[in-house]
């Protein structure tokens, strides 16, 4: 793979024909992508569980939302994707000046330098040359994100609004109920 060729920054939609319960309908924001395989975290499943409740420490942060699920990997650890005021203080951008947190931020600095975050639970993996494979299979539509996409207002409706956006084709898509055996 060439760099010019990495998803780092881009949204993959899940197909319709995606029927794994860790992506069905999920939008997510590629964070690494090279030879070596790729990252990211699921923009839209919020969990049942509020930041405050697991880590406290991160509620200025997140505010009183909840933590996201970010995918399957390492459902334990917790990342916090954030758009930075300072993008110097973030331990990696993905996009813009959207990136991640270093785990060894202090509270009080992270405080001046994010805008806005969110904690999400794992994240989501690709070895090399498996999310290629997926692409070959139609599995994922690729698309640029907006930057309200990056942290969705109404996360149930991402998927949807992407999707409708994209236009044509897609936009018919976007339309599909969640069972169209039950259309």
């Amino acid at each position: 793979m060439q760099a010019d060729e990495s998803l780092r920054g881009r949204l993959l939609i899940a197909s319709p024909a995606l029927v794994d319960a860790n992506f069905a309908r999920a939008v997510v924001l590629i964070t690494e992508h090279n030879a070596e395989g790729a990252m990211g975290v699921v923009l839209n499943r919020p969990s049942e569980t509020e930041v405050e409740d697991v880590a406290p420490e991160l509620a200025p942060i997140a505010g009183a939302e909840p933590v996201f699920i970010g995918g399957p990997v390492q459902p334990q650890a917790l990342v916090v994707l954030a758009e930075f005021a300072d993008p110097e203080a973030a331990a990696w951008i993905v996009a813009a000046d959207v990136g991640f947190v270093s785990a060894g931020a202090d509270e009080e600095s992270l405080e001046r330098a994010i805008r806005r975050g969110r904690v999400y639970a794992g994240y989501s993996g690709w070895g090399s040359g498996q999310l290629e494979s997926e692409l070959a299979e139609d599995s994922w539509i690729v698309e640029a994100p907006l930057p309200a996409e990056l942290f969705p207002d109404d996360p149930a409706a991402l998927w949807r609004e992407v999707l409708a956006r994209k236009g044509g084709q897609y936009a018919l898509i976007a339309r599909m109920p969640d069972d169209p055996s039950l259309n």
